[in-house]
C-alpha cells in the first residue's frame, strides 16, 4: 500500500472559518482550522493532514508584514522531508494579493496552494470543505510541482500571478482573465490545461509598506500624487486608462513624483490587456516613458503594488526595479 503524502494546512482566517453572529447579524471569524477540517469529509483518504493555525483575520486586514511572517513560516514547512506541499486558506477580499506575494517570494518547488471561501459555514452552499479538497489534491499532484504559488477555489486551479477576484459573490469568482486556468481538479486529479512561463522572483525578506496606488479616472488631477510624494511614499501605482494613458493634470502629478526620483507603475483599470506607449498625446503612454515610468504588463494595480512593495524591499535601483517589471514582457 503507497504512503499516503502529508500536506500542511495553514489557516490564516477569512470567510472560509466564519459563522454569522446572532447579535450583530453578519459573519466574522470564529472558526479554528481543526473544526473547519471536521467537516472536510474523506480527506484522509487521499492525504494526510496537519493543521496549523497561523492567524484569524478576515483578509481586509491582511498587511504586507504580516505577508512576510507568512512566507518565512510556509518556507519553514517547505524545509520538512515529510511535508510534500502547504495549503493556505485566506480571506477572497485580498487572497490574490497575498498569493502573489508568496508567488514572488517563495523558492521552493513543492506546490503552495491558496483556498477560501465565498460562503461562510452559516451560509447554505458552504464552499470551504469542497475548496479544501481540491487544494489538497492539487498539494499532493506531482504535475503541481514547480508551477509557484497556486489559487483554488471552484475546483479550478490558477496561477497566482494570473488569478484576480472578479465578482463580489460567484464561486467562481477568481479568473485568469488572459489565458484561463491552469488546470482543474477532476475526479480528485490535477488535470493540467498549460505550463508555466516567465516566473518571476524577487528574493528579499523585506518589504515596503509605503506605496500607493492610484486609479484614474476623468478629470483627476495631481493633489493625491503629490501628496504621496512629499509625504514619504517610496512608489507609486497608477491604474491608467486604456493602454495607459492618463489626464494632462493628473501627469504633472506622476512628472513631480519622478523628478523625487519616486518610481511610478503605470498598469491599466481595464480587466485584461498590457499597457504599451502607443499613444503620443499629453498624458499617454509614450509620455510617462518619456518620464521614466514602468509599465507594469496585464498586472492590475493591487498585483503592481505588492511587486513594487517588494522590489523596493530588495533594491532601489530603478533599472532593477524595471527588470522585475518589463524583463521578458518588452525587452
Amino acid at each position: 500500500m503507497t504512503k499516503k503524502k502529508k500536506v500542511a494546512i495553514v489557516f490564516t482566517g477569512g470567510t472560509i472559518s466564519m459563522t454569522v453572529d446572532k447579535e450583530i447579524g453578519a459573519a466574522i471569524p470564529t472558526l479554528s482550522g481543526e473544526q473547519i477540517m471536521s467537516m472536510v469529509t474523506n480527506i484522509d483518504k487521499v492525504a494526510e493532514i496537519e493543521v496549523l493555525n497561523f492567524d484569524e483575520i478576515p483578509g481586509p486586514h491582511m498587511t504586507p508584514e504580516r505577508m512576510m511572517e507568512l512566507k518565512d513560516y510556509v518556507n519553514d514547512l517547505l524545509v520538512r522531508e515529510d511535508i510534500c506541499g502547504v495549503v493556505i486558506t485566506h480571506g477572497t477580499d485580498s487572497l490574490e494579493e497575498t498569493a502573489y506575494f508568496l508567488d514572488l517570494t517563495i523558492t521552493s518547488i513543492k506546490p503552495v496552494i491558496v483556498t477560501g471561501a465565498m460562503r461562510s459555514s452559516s451560509e447554505l452552499g458552504y464552499d470551504g470543505p469542497s475548496n479544501l479538497s481540491a487544494a489538497v489534491c492539487t498539494a499532493i499532484s506531482d504535475d503541481a510541482i514547480g508551477k509557484g504559488v497556486l489559487i483554488v477555489l471552484n475546483n479550478e486551479v490558477l496561477l497566482a500571478s494570473e488569478a484576480t477576484k472578479t465578482n463580489t459573490l460567484s464561486l467562481n469568482t477568481f479568473k485568469s482573465l488572459t489565458s484561463g486556468p491552469l488546470g482543474i481538479i477532476d475526479c480528485n486529479e490535477l488535470v493540467l490545461y498549460k505550463d508555466v512561463v516567465n516566473r518571476s522572483i524577487i528574493d528579499t525578506d523585506k518589504v515596503e509598506s509605503k506605496v500607493a496606488l492610484f486609479k484614474s479616472g476623468v478629470g483627476m488631477d495631481d493633489e493625491l500624487i503629490k501628496f504621496a510624494a512629499d509625504n514619504g511614499y517610496k512608489g507609486i501605482v497608477i491604474e491608467a486608462m486604456g493602454r495607459g494613458n492618463i489626464p494632462p493634470q493628473m501627469y504633472e502629478g506622476v512628472k513631480y513624483a519622478r523628478e523625487k526620483d519616486i518610481p511610478v507603475v503605470i498598469v491599466s483599470r481595464c480587466h485584461s490587456g498590457r499597457v504599451f506607449d502607443s499613444y503620443g498625446y499629453l498624458g499617454s503612454g509614450r509620455d510617462l516613458k518619456n518620464l521614466g515610468c514602468i509599465f507594469g504588463g496585464e498586472l492590475p494595480g493591487q498585483k503592481a503594488r505588492i511587486k513594487l512593495m517588494l522590489a523596493l524591499g530588495k533594491t532601489n535601483d530603478l533599472g532593477e526595479i524595471k527588470d522585475f517589471f518589463e524583463k521578458g514582457i518588452y525587452y
